[in-house]
């Protein structure tokens, strides 16, 4: 976690051996495998190979019926897997990147964005699947769900200093609408503006930051208001009674209703991040 700029794709890019230290000394363990997801890497597949083609290269010597029964579990079913890419979408392309990734059995998994152009769908399974995983991971993302879902440690970047953040993202957010440690101090008296223009100038910073407080605070109402209705579609369909066919209708309703809210979720969840991210960049101005 951190404010834009502050080094996050930076420090993956790094820890994938992508970027060379300044200084410093690092070192791989013996058995370390990387693999690594960025958005860059959706121009490196070949447009003109199919999704089986793609992963055929990885291993000649499986069979195309266990190749393909692993497509499928990324979306790419029947006739798909025989495509050329060059039309895939956006999502499409980084589904069959992720695929790649974890059909080569890392240890450690390096992610920058993930969700980035995934539906909702792919977004609740891969994050199904990272849940699942035994390795390490260490993922930049502004997808607030899958940070709580799959997370167990934040880092915090910032200030060129990466440390571990004792605290969950709700305190993340607490942490950057509380007042900076500079402004608790008082004002510093040598070189310092006369306490009438301190006065002023913090006033004037109160106010500046005041609406962007009042977005985080709207957007955490918002997604909490979305998850108890969320969760009351999700009880409603575990009932045994609602599946006959005089309830078709409303089955529909409230599948539809779910993936509405889902996706609203989701999209509330960037906001905030992206929120923080300038409420953090405006108290430090």
């Amino acid at each position: 976690i951190g404010p834009n700029g502050a080094g996050k794709s930076t420090l993956i890019k790094f820890l994938a051996g992508e970027l060379k230290s300044l200084s410093g000394e690092s070192w791989q363990a013996q058995y370390l495998r990387i693999g690594y997801f960025a958005q860059h890497q959706l121009e490196q597949l070949d447009a003109e190979q199919s999704a089986l083609q793609h992963l055929r290269l990885l291993d000649k010597k499986m069979r195309e019926s266990d190749l393909r029964g692993y497509l499928g579990n990324f979306g790419f079913i029947g006739d798909r897997v025989e495509e050329p890419i060059a039309p895939f979408s956006g999502g499409e392309k980084a589904r069959l990147v992720l695929a790649l990734l974890i059909f080569q059995k890392p240890n450690l998994l390096l992610l920058d964005e993930p969700t980035n152009h995934l539906d909702l769908e792919m977004r609740h399974a891969l994050s199904m699947a990272l849940q699942e995983f035994s390795g390490a991971m260490v993922i930049v993302s502004h997808d607030r769900h899958l940070l709580k879902s799959v997370t167990d440690q934040l880092i915090l970047v910032e200030h060129g200093k990466v440390e571990p953040f004792d605290g969950d993202l709700d305190d993340y957010a607490n942490r950057l609408q509380a007042p900076s440690e500079k402004t608790r101090a008082g004002p510093v008296v040598e070189n310092s503006p006369s306490k009438k223009e301190a006065r002023r100038l913090e006033a004037d910073k109160r106010k500046r930051l005041q609406p962007l407080k009042k977005s985080i605070d709207r957007l955490e109402k918002k997604i909490e208001e979305h998850n108890k209705q969320l969760e009351t579609i999700e009880q409603q369909l575990t009932e045994p009674k609602l599946y006959n066919e005089e309830n078709a209708e409303k089955i529909t309703s409230l599948l539809q209703d779910k993936a509405y809210l889902a996706k609203d979720i989701s999209e509330l969840e960037e906001q905030w991040m992206e929120s923080v991210d300038k409420y953090e960049i405006a108290r430090k101005a």
